[in-house]
Formats: C-alpha cells, sequence, structure tokens
C-alpha cells in the first residue's frame, strides 16, 4: 500500500496539524517507509504463538477466591461507638 500527497494532506487535516507542500512530500516518503514495515510484519508466522501481554512470562501470586465472613466481627466492631446485632449503628442523615 502506499500513500499519495491527498492523504498525507487528509491524515493532517484529521490530526489537525497543518502541512507545507514540501513537509507532504517528506511525509509521505515517511509514511510510505512505516507502511512497509508494518507489511513485513504479516510476513511473520506466528502460527501457534500465544498472545503475551509481557516479554516475560511472569505471573503475580495470587491469593484463592473464597468468600468467607472474616471471622473477626467481634474485634471490628469493638472500635465502633454503637453496634445493634453485629452491625454498625450511625445516625439517621436525611433532611
Amino acid at each position: 500500500m502506499s500513500v499519495d500527497t491527498a492523504t498525507v494532506r487528509r491524515v493532517a487535516h484529521l490530526a489537525r496539524i497543518k502541512v507545507g507542500d514540501e513537509e507532504a512530500e517528506r511525509l509521505q516518503g515517511e509514511l510510505n517507509a512505516i507502511l512497509g514495515f508494518v507489511e513485513q510484519l504479516n510476513e511473520v508466522d506466528v502460527e501457534g504463538v500465544e498472545p503475551m501481554t509481557a516479554v516475560v512470562d511472569a505471573r503475580l501470586r495470587r491469593r484463592d477466591d473464597t468468600v468467607t465472613d472474616g471471622g473477626r466481627t467481634a474485634d471490628i466492631l469493638a472500635n465502633a461507638p454503637a453496634t445493634d446485632e453485629g452491625y454498625f449503628v450511625v445516625p439517621k442523615v436525611v433532611e
């Protein structure tokens, strides 16, 4: 795929970049070179390669995702100024 000067001007307009005639010709060559590099990537055989999020295969240690009640209700409620049947009691905030 090659880019002509009209396409360069359209991309510059969409990017809100002012491009002169000489600069448009220079950018045409640069964009064609970039597209050439991208086309080279299409030639690489990636069959059977898993997608990666990083170069190094490192995984974070994770805890088991289990639901528990914490078993520390009494310790948590000990600092509360008011409790009722295992819940915090807060003042009513309605106008």
